[in-house]
């Protein structure tokens, strides 16, 4: 099998690099996510509306860009290693300090710090695993790298689904304290990426103002990019918990498991889409799953039963996590080398920070339409898709870069 071999290409310690970048993303997610499960039992324990706790997502997006730009720059300087490490430490910690809040008030404040250090760990993983591969095998990895996130969203339906009960919300997010184990193996296992050694010891470094301004077209079309895709995947992911909770009522372990068959379906679309992307190239491929999406709207956001919203969410995220598989590779392609470790997860971030508020606009369509929050979810994902589609055709094919 074809995506056995170019995994089967990569070396011991490159193997090494891929598995913790696609731990750190997994385990990212899963603390992130655990917010979407607990926005409609911290809303009844704190007395305030849904909409108000959805406000918690939005600030983890929008602290995110900041975390990004600021872990990006450290580890132009100093390494993609070591300020990974940093980065899992911090939204450890965070996501643990969250269970203690004693209002909505301090959650808020938790989760905004927690995206400021979830922030910088995307797209310094992404850079040290594709700075660390061979060419060829960059469709692939970076498929299944950014399934790390789907991976994490599953991790937390499991728990929600299982152990909620006995858990409650704050449990939940004691759970978070689980990523801090991977700094042992990053330290042990993971070697910095050969591509910053030999910039460091080669070329002087460079302002990052100034290479920011030299890029800036690049740098602003990848923004925008970047928050239609947010907007894709934030507006089908974020809010779908309290959908199947409360507009179809259904238990935690139903709801749960509808969103794991989803993120199921989301794996499945990220590695193989990525794959083919290193034989069509990344354009082609993201506009094909972006088209894939729109015929699929209407049994995901308007179906009546159990079984059928399982399988429209089964079949719409494999599209939408399909576009995403390919981002990666194309990011790190499209990304000036002098500051690789800074420019996709800016970019990346920025775009999440332009799409932050998906989450708290959905539920005010939601709200304004008697609770109708399959009404909100279609809205929002017809509009993103298409608009991924135009935009990539707008941009331009990197494959064949070399990256250092």
């Amino acid at each position: 099998m074809k995506i056995l071999e170019d995994l089967q290409a990569l070396s011991r310690d490159q193997r090494a690099t891929f598995l913790a970048s696609v731990l750190g993303w997994s385990l990212d997610a899963f603390d992130y996510f655990l917010m979407a499960f607990a926005v409609h039992p911290i809303a009844l324990e704190f007395q305030v509306p849904d909409v108000d706790v959805f406000f918690a997502i939005s600030l983890t997006l929008i602290f995110r860009p900041v975390g990004a730009l600021v872990f990006g720059w450290l580890a132009d300087r100093y390494g993609r290693r070591p300020v990974l490490m940093s980065n899992v430490l911090l939204f450890s910690f965070f996501s643990v300090a969250s269970a203690f809040s004693p209002n909505l008030a301090t959650l808020l404040v938790m989760r905004a710090l927690f995206g400021f250090a979830m922030g910088g760990e995307w797209g310094i993983g992404a850079s040290l695993v594709m700075e660390s591969i061979p060419a060829g095998s960059r469709g692939t990895v970076s498929g299944i790298l950014q399934q790390g996130y789907p991976l994490g969203y599953l991790l937390a339906s499991v728990v929600f689904g299982l152990f909620y009960g006995w858990l409650g919300w704050r449990g939940m997010f004691l759970m978070g304290v689980l990523p801090a184990l991977l700094v042992v193996y990053i330290r042990m296992s993971v070697k910095e990426s050969p591509v910053w050694r030999q910039q460091r010891a080669r070329v002087e470094r460079t302002s990052m103002t100034a290479a920011f301004v030299r890029h800036w077209r690049t740098f602003l079309y990848v923004i925008l990019l970047m928050t239609a895709f947010n907007l894709l995947s934030h507006g089908t992911q974020d809010v779908y918990p309290t959908f199947l909770k409360t507009q179809h009522g259904l238990s935690h372990w139903t709801a749960g498991a509808i969103t794991t068959t989803m993120n199921v379906g989301a794996i499945i679309g990220g590695i193989t889409f990525g794959f083919y992307s290193q034989r069509i190239g990344r354009r082609r491929a993201i506009v094909i799953a972006a088209l894939m999406v729109l015929p699929v709207i209407p049994l995901w956001a308007f179906a009546a039963t159990p079984l059928w919203l399982g399988v429209g969410a089964f079949l719409l995220q494999i599209p939408v996590q399909g576009a995403w598989g390919v981002i990666p590779a194309h990011l790190n392609e499209l990304s000036p080398a002098e500051i690789r470790g800074t420019f996709p997860g800016f970019a990346y971030q920025l775009g999440n920070l332009l799409a932050s508020s998906c989450a708290v606009v959905q539920g005010q369509i939601a709200r304004s339409h008697g609770g109708n929050y399959g009404l909100a979810l279609a809205s929002v994902a017809g509009v993103a898709a298409v608009s991924i589609v135009v935009m990539t055709l707008c941009g331009r094919e990197a494959k064949e870069i070399v990256l250092e």
